[in-house]
């Protein structure tokens, strides 16, 4: 007989799927400034980089992007790193607030909820 596998909580799947999303975005606007970083549209837009550097913040956002699609997979796959990045992010996140004074945002509060809502469903991630 096999072992009943863990079953995903419904919030943790639609965390999974956002943060997905959002890794897609970064991989896209990565590879976008990687392809469009040393043509004259970087000059036109007055972003005050050079070309030089588009192309390296395109490296860094492309492969941030990439880490983000990972931790979707993880969180999606009930993994214990991915729980533990999670929680990271979000303390380093709450700090950043407590730092700017913005206790009263929504981020805030949001930050706090999903922190508290990971902890609350740590049982399932192995």
């Amino acid at each position: 007989m096999n072992a009943p596998t863990a079953s995903r909580p419904l919030g943790v799947a639609i965390l999974a799927v956002l943060v997905g999303l959002f890794g897609i975005l970064l991989v896209i606007g990565g590879v976008l400034v990687l392809a469009l970083g040393s043509t004259s549209l970087v000059s036109d837009l007055e972003l005050g980089i050079s070309g030089t550097s588009a192309l390296l913040l395109g490296i860094i956002v492309l492969v941030y992007g990439l880490v983000v699609l990972g931790v979707a997979v993880g969180l999606w796959d009930l993994r214990m790193w991915a729980l533990a990045l999670a929680v990271i992010v979000l303390l380093v996140q709450i700090a950043f607030h407590a730092i700017d004074n913005t206790y009263l945002s929504v981020g805030f509060f949001v930050d706090l909820l999903l922190l508290i809502y990971l902890i609350a469903v740590s049982r399932h991630f192995s």
